[in-house]
Parts: structure tokens; sequence; C-alpha cells
């Protein structure tokens, strides 16, 4: 595990010697490691470029800086007008003889516009300790990774991620990893960004694994990313063009796709920005992203890539409480909602029978929330498993009364729990307060069920099948399986359609 002489905090790669930090229980984090050049100047709105060498040790002891955005988040780096160098990732490496250990590749989330590797509930340290070798990267958000710019690639947040899984097949041997045993990972749109990749080309053969945490339901069509792309240039003051897009400054094009994404309420692109506001999504463009994941699953595409599903119970919940999305107050709003959501009126009288008594702004919420993640994660497992795939399926359901209210089994409260991080900055508002023993021991069982999986592709519960789709449901004090081939939800949403690109 690189050369002995560094005393277990120094590691070659192909770019250069690097030198990490120790953290505690014998973990080393190496942070900050540049895997492609900055994607600025030249190389704006282009594929990733290979980073420069360098031939004395470099000091790899912080994380570097985050890609162009606005958003503030506890614990985690802001992004600064200069900071170019954003292409970097990072390594927890554990203390361990043997053979080399399997690979955790984490993406981080953030609606495809904000968020970074850097955040506190993203430290690999729990997982190393567990047995493996953690990777999370930083990569383009926002319009510099996912807005439409005419003569330029389209994804290169994507691509910016496939360029980092090449440099982990490059370089993990040297920090005691596995590069044919690697697991790609990743919550939200860092989710989605996974699946995508196991749709894409350029992705293929560099993972063998791949986990999807409240993978959402949203891409778009080269049109619909071209028609957000010319409000965004309009707001900015530039033509919508290559040499117009180049020309604004990346903290302009932040600003001005933030008041465009403020504005959906009353003029969307697609009718659902008028209840979810996202700008930014990955784009079916025939190129980069020739399927959208469902099609492309179902076509078998990565039948040889093995993949674990979870989503919470009641996601909206969360992006509701952060003004993340539209509310909705009465049955005449239920319907309209519906409407853009091109689903049928049926749904409606269904979440209502399932649902007794329950305020509208509550089943507005849970059928959102199906229809972005629940249902559209038990698709992903259950066509994946049809083509020949192998897809485990699972539900975080943890909640529990506080003196503050209720927590919620919502989005983003899973993730401290499979990353043992319950006590990072920021976790008390996902998980409600401060973690207590029977937190503590949900939490190693979904960390054991990653490191499962990573390691052999086994996640403690049967895969689903033609017949059945068991679902790992985590909760307190005790999980449990259930058939969510003969649940309630599912009926409901039998033979309804998921039209991707007309959302």
């Amino acid at each position: 595990m690189g050369d002995k002489s560094w005393a277990d905090v120094g590691f070659r790669t192909t770019s250069g010697p690097v030198r990490g930090r120790r953290q505690a229980h014998g973990v080393v984090a190496v942070l900050g490691v540049p895997y492609a050049a900055a994607p600025f100047g030249p190389g704006r709105f282009r594929e990733p470029r290979p980073v420069d060498g360098w031939t004395a040790p470099r000091d790899c002891t912080s994380f570097g800086p985050i890609a162009p955005q606005s958003a503030e988040l506890p614990g985690a780096p802001v992004w600064r007008p200069g900071d170019e160098d954003v292409l970097t990732l990072n390594v927890w490496v554990p203390r361990r003889a043997g053979g080399p250990l399997p690979v955790l590749f984490w993406i981080h989330g953030g609606a495809y516009t904000f968020g970074s590797s850097a955040q506190p509930d993203f430290d690999g340290g729990a997982l190393a300790r567990a047995g493996t070798v953690v990777v999370s990267c930083n990569y383009r958000v926002g319009f510099e990774g996912f807005g439409h710019v005419p003569g330029f690639p389209g994804n290169r947040g994507l691509l910016d991620q496939t360029a980092a899984l090449r440099w982990v097949r490059e370089n993990i041997a040297a920090f005691g990893g596995d590069p044919g045993n690697v697991t790609v990972a990743g919550h939200s749109a860092g989710a989605g960004s996974v699946v995508c990749l196991m749709a894409m080309e350029r992705a293929r053969g560099l993972f063998r694994r791949a986990i999807a945490h409240s993978v959402p339901h949203a891409f778009f069509s080269v049109e619909v990313a071209a028609a957000v792309t010319a409000r965004i240039a309009a707001e900015a003051g530039v033509d919508p063009t290559g040499e117009g897009l180049l020309s604004a400054a990346p903290q302009d094009l932040v600003a001005a796709a933030g008041r465009v994404a403020g504005q959906c309420a009353d003029h969307p692109v697609t009718a659902l920005q008028a209840y979810d506001p996202v700008v930014f999504q990955p784009v079916v463009d025939g190129d980069v992203l020739p399927l959208d994941p469902l099609s492309a699953l179902a076509a078998g595409t990565s039948r040889d890539v093995d993949l674990l599903v979870c989503h919470t119970l009641e996601e909206y919940w969360f992006l509701h409480e952060v003004a993340g999305v539209r509310g909705v107050a009465s049955e005449r709003e239920l319907a309209e909602f519906a409407e853009a959501l091109r689903v049928p009126a049926r749904l409606l009288d269904g979440y209502r029978e399932l649902m007794p008594g329950a305020a509208v702004l509550d089943r507005y919420l849970a059928l959102f929330g199906d229809a972005r993640y629940g249902e559209y994660a038990r698709r992903l497992a259950e066509q994946h498993a049809r083509a020949g795939g192998r897809a485990h399926l699972s539900r975080f359901a943890r909640r529990r009364v506080t003196p503050g209210g209720e927590a919620r089994p919502w989005h983003t409260a899973d993730i401290p729990f499979a990353f043992g991080n319950l006590d990072a900055d920021g976790a008390a508002f996902l998980i409600g307060g401060v973690p207590d023993e029977q937190d503590r021991a949900l939490s190693r069982r979904m960390l054991g069920a990653w490191t499962g999986f990573a390691a052999r592709g086994d996640p403690g519960w049967a895969p689903v099948t033609a017949d059945a789709a068991p679902v790992r449901v985590w909760a307190v004090p005790e999980d449990h399986l259930a058939d969510d081939a003969t649940c309630e939800v599912r009926a409901l949403w039998r033979g309804v359609p998921f039209d991707l690109l007309r959302r």
C-alpha cells in the first residue's frame, strides 16, 4: 500500500506522489487529489482533460475547492469566484493486511446544482474501518456541469465522474483497493448519476456494482435543456450560443440559474418545474447518455452490474420542509398537479383510500414522492432483474417522536446511517436530534449491508426476481422484510407509464 518509507501516509499515483493524514482508528485520509485538469479557460464546457503531473509529494490533507454554486452547507466549504481546480477526489484507506479491498466510490447529491464531497456526513472513515477503500469526488454541477451549451458536450458532470472512475481503475491498487471490485454509490442526484453511469457506454467496465439511494426520476430531453439554457442566458445577458455562454463568468451563470429557478412557480419550462423548480438534470442526448436509465436497464445494458436500490418512505416531506417544493392545499390544486405529472386521476382516489383522513398536502407529498423516487426505484430494480441482472431493494422507514415533533423517514435521513456518521455536523436535523442506541444499531446494520454488497454483492437479503420483490425495510427497533410485488401502493401504480422526457 504505497511506499513504506512514507510510514502509511504516502502513496504514489500515476500523476505523482501524494501525502494524506491519519484519522482515528488507523484510517488514512488522502484529500483533494486532482483527477483531471481545471475545467476552465480552454477546458471550460469541455470533457475533462488529464491533469499535469508533479514530482514532489503533494500535500493532500484537506478537501479541494468545490464546483461553482451558491449553496452554503453545514460544515462544508463554499465556492468562491476564482476557485478552479474543482475536479478532485478523496480516498479513505484502512490499515489492513491481506489482499486488495473492495472499493466504494461515492457521488454526492444536490439537485445536480450544488453539494460537494466535503460534506461532513460523507466522511468515509467508518466505511473504511469496516473493510473498504472509500473514494468520493467533486464534479461540475449547475450550468458548468449540466447546462446545454451548443457545440460542446452535454452531461459534463457525468463525464467528470467517469474520469474519476478511470482514475480509480488506474490508481486504487496503490491504496490497497481492488480495481476489479468497485461499487459506485450515490444519493439523490448522486444516485441519478449512478444509474446514468449504468446506461453510459463510456463508463462500461469501470465498476462492478451500484448503490442508488433516493434515485430521482428526473431527466431532460435536448429540447427542454436548450429551453432552460435560453432562459438562463437571457437572465445573464448573453446569447444562448457557445460563444455567448463562454463570455459569462461562472458566478453570473450561477446567479442567473438561481433566478430562473425562482421564476419556475409562475413560468416553468416544463409543467413539473412549477412544483419542483430544478433547472438542471441529466440530458438524454443520444451521445453521452444514449437512453434514459430505466429504458437502458430494461434492455439489459448493465445486466453484469449488481444493483442495490433504496428510497425513503416519505421523501418529499423533507423537500417541503426546506421550501424546495411547492405546496398544494386543495383538491383542485392536487388535481392540477396530477395533470402536470401526467398520471391518471384514479391515483388520486387511490391515495385518498390509502391515507384516510390525511391532509391534501400529505397526499400530494406521498404521490410526488412515489412518482419521483419510490415507484421509480422499484421499477429500476424490477427491470434490471427481468433483463438478467441482479437487483436488491430496500426502504428507509425509521421514524421517531421527539419533543419538537416527529422525525420522519424523509429524503437524506438514511445517509448518515449508511455512512456511520450519525454525529456529523448537520446530521441532527436530518435524523431528528441526538441518536440513541437503537439508531446506532440501525446504522451498523445499514453500513454492514453496504460493505457486504460492495465486497460480495450480498447486502443480506434476497434479490428481486420475476415472481417476488423482497424489500428490506430499515426501521427501529428492528428491520423487516416485505414483498413489494403485493403491496397496495404497487397496485395503484400498475400500468402507469413513466414518460420521462415529456415532463
